[in-house]
């Protein structure tokens, strides 16, 4: 019942927990970057947790897109500013829309798929099987994961900013009857690069978050089925909270204030 000690109970509980998940982090990418590498793993590991994602990813962004240009072109509108339309969808999906959007959906897409894999070997004590035939499991489990969601995110969500923008030019000229040469011009002429790298990195950061959490969680499993899906569910979590907390900080630094 005292408020102080649950408090300090509270911040030193989460204060190991960002410790076990920091040297879960290291111990990954040390795992990831020396040999040996098991590619045939971490390829399969890209096909299953991020290129099979594309569809959801598609979807999600061409019709995010389609909405961001009529509530760009409402809004806008107001100002006699509509023919802005194109410059500020466009940047609005590279910059900021995309990565996080694809991010998101990853998380609860490939992020759970890992916690629960990765959480039903734990409980069924395959994982320890594997260390008892000498078998590094972060080696052969959890470095392919990390590493080819990580890789394969920025593809991702360049496809997915593409797909935004096609969502956008469609409202726009079958809608709001832009002429779809001249919306795709201004958006050649008023995007930068700058914007299309800032979103990629954005998108290696946000793939190496999501992966992390998904092992971590599966990895750390307890308790059988239930376990399970505790991790499943926390993975899902952390990871959505930490992509959205990231975007902040890296947009306080890539964007020229």
């Amino acid at each position: 019942m005292n408020p102080v000690r649950t408090i300090g109970r509270g911040t030193i509980s989460a204060i190991r927990e960002v410790g076990r998940i920091s040297l879960f982090a290291a111990q990954a990418v040390a795992a990831a970057l020396t040999p040996p590498y098991y590619w045939r793993a971490t390829l399969s590991a890209g096909l299953r947790f991020a290129f099979n994602a594309l569809p959801v990813i598609g979807l999600t962004a061409v019709f995010t897109g389609a909405a961001l240009a009529l509530n760009i072109y409402d809004g806008s509108a107001r100002f006699n500013a509509g023919t802005f339309l194109p410059q500020i969808l466009s940047v609005s999906i590279v910059r900021e829309l995309g990565p996080v959007l694809a991010a998101l959906m990853l998380s609860g897409r490939s992020a759970s798929a890992m916690a629960a894999e990765l959480g039903s070997m734990r409980v069924t004590d395959q994982i320890d099987a594997m260390s008892t035939l000498a078998v590094d499991p972060f080696r052969y489990l959890i470095a392919p994961r990390v590493l080819s969601t990580t890789l394969m995110t920025p593809l991702l969500v360049l496809v997915a900013d593409i797909i935004g923008i096609y969502g956008g030019w469609l409202v726009a000229v079958f809608v709001l009857d832009f002429s779809g040469p001249i919306f795709i011009g201004n958006i050649a002429e008023f995007l930068e690069s700058r914007d299309v790298v800032s979103g990629l990195i954005k998108a290696l950061v946000f793939g190496f978050i999501l992966s992390t959490m998904g092992c971590y969680y599966g990895y750390g499993s307890r308790g059988g089925a239930q376990g399970v899906g505790a991790a499943t569910r926390a993975a899902v979590v952390a990871s959505a909270v930490l992509i959205l907390a990231a975007n902040y900080v890296m947009t306080s630094f890539l964007v020229e204030v």
